[in-house]
């Protein structure tokens, strides 16, 4: 690796790495993609066993016109597979079994055929009362808070808990609004309501869900396939800034030099680089938290289920006290992920308000798992496929840890230094594909 200086290196060829580093290329900008794998790709992670397919992270990507572009330009339109519409169902444990969520102003109000509504007449009264609810957030407040104050406990406990554990495997008490969802202040701020901003704007922001016939590492392998600039099997050791400007890289093929580089990679691995240059930084990112969760893919024969599987999935609110933090149907949301025969659930075990599950050992962790199970979807048979798979750090906490390293990311932006981390600005696909072509277009101009 020469030592020569570079325009762009990005470290970590996640979503996030492999998009930048696509929109540098694709407008003529050179760059290096340093990748400590031989297999990019980051969380995305498929895998096929014969009829089975299972994903190791994420499960589906939002289709925006964007990511449609992006699908288009790498040929991947053909490959691409649309959730089935059941898929739009999401189901909460509640008095015992899964219950769906409303999804209307009728199912809301009046509960579906019939049934009880899924909340009550206090939160009823505070969903109506919120229109004109005069109070503002102040500073620091967490998405519990926030909810607490506009909507309810109860619309907290049953909706928002399970909702921020499902995406964030987090506590929606720890989790601050400002860093995880900061529409919902611009919504209380332009609009005095948030559920008038969210009825103002759900129609720009619907959008698809789908994934490939072979799983989300289609996206992932085809920007890898297309990308000149790919290093694989490279490790970085450390990063330092360079006197004249610039940073330095001392890695596992030598020495390299850079006028800008790009961190996608997690924050514990980026604070190991900078333990030395930067020790503020370092510390700063050592203080952001990953929960351990489990990922456990179980087949059963169709037959042997009760239970319909007609949605998404079903979560579990802690107050709840379940085993797992909730079930995807897999096999209900998308095509080809068992035999036709057969269902697939991906079960979560653990995050930060049961992290004690996920490191429970194998033996313990799947009998309480297929106890839950059986009890939860009518299931009398054994299973006919079972694989565990474990992340000890999983998805990144916004809390109050996580913003002294937030702030101090942007702030390296005017030397060089910028972040497309999931750690930043956003955690899901959508916004690491959104981050990598917006950081490019600034790259770009700054070049």
């Amino acid at each position: 690796m020469s030592t020569e200086s570079s325009p762009i290196g990005i470290i970590g060829a996640g979503l996030a790495g492999l998009a930048t580093a696509w929109h540098l290329q694709r407008a003529g900008i050179p760059y290096r993609l340093l990748e400590r794998c031989s297999q990019p790709g980051g969380y995305i992670r498929s895998v096929r066993e014969g009829a089975y397919l299972r994903e190791l992270g994420p499960n589906s990507l939002l289709l925006d016109a964007q990511t449609r572009t992006l699908l288009n330009d790498l040929n991947l339109a053909e490959a691409l597979l649309p959730a089935n519409p059941v898929g739009n169902d999401r189901f909460i444990f509640r008095r015992g079994r899964y219950r769906k969520l409303p999804s209307g102003p009728l199912s809301l109000l009046f509960g579906y055929r019939g049934e009880q509504p899924f909340f009550g007449v206090k939160t009823l009264r505070a969903l109506w009362s919120e229109r004109t609810l005069k109070s503002r957030s102040p500073e620091g407040e967490t998405l519990a808070q926030f909810f607490e104050r506009r909507f309810s406990p109860e619309l907290v406990a049953y909706a928002l808990d399970p909702f921020v554990a499902g995406i964030y495997a987090g506590d929606p008490r720890q989790l601050l609004v400002s860093s995880t969802f900061p529409s919902l202040l611009d919504y209380e701020t332009r609009y005095g309501s948030v559920l008038k901003g969210f009825f103002k704007n759900q129609g720009s922001q619907r959008r698809e869900s789908v994934s490939f016939r072979n799983g989300l590492q289609t996206l992932t392998n085809a920007l890898a396939q297309n990308l000149a600039g790919l290093e694989p099997d490279t490790e970085v050791f450390s990063v330092a800034k360079i006197s004249d400007g610039g940073w330095q890289l001392h890695t596992s093929r030598g020495t390299a030099a850079f006028q800008k580089l790009v961190i996608t990679v997690p924050a514990y691995a980026a604070a190991e680089w900078f333990r030395e240059s930067l020790p503020r930084f370092s510390e700063a990112l050592n203080q952001i938290h990953y929960p351990p969760m489990t990922v456990v893919h179980t087949a059963f024969r169709r037959a042997d289920v009760a239970h319909p599987l007609q949605g998404f999935g079903g979560l579990n609110p802690a107050m709840e006290g379940r085993f797992a933090a909730g079930h995807l149907w897999s096999s209900s949301v998308f095509e080809q992920r068992c035999p036709p025969d057969e269902v697939l659930l991906t079960s979560f075990v653990g995050g930060t308000q049961a992290a004690q599950h996920a490191r429970l050992p194998e033996g313990e962790l799947l009998r309480r798992l297929g106890a839950e199970l059986r009890e939860a979807f009518g299931i009398r048979g054994e299973p006919t496929f079972q694989r565990v798979f474990r992340w000890e750090r999983a998805i990144p906490q916004y809390d109050a840890n996580a913003l002294p390293a937030q702030r101090l990311a942007q702030s390296y932006e005017a030397e060089g230094l910028h972040v497309c981390a999931n750690w930043l600005g956003g955690v899901s696909l959508s916004d690491g594909l959104e981050k990598g072509r917006r950081l490019a277009e600034k790259l770009v101009v700054l070049r």
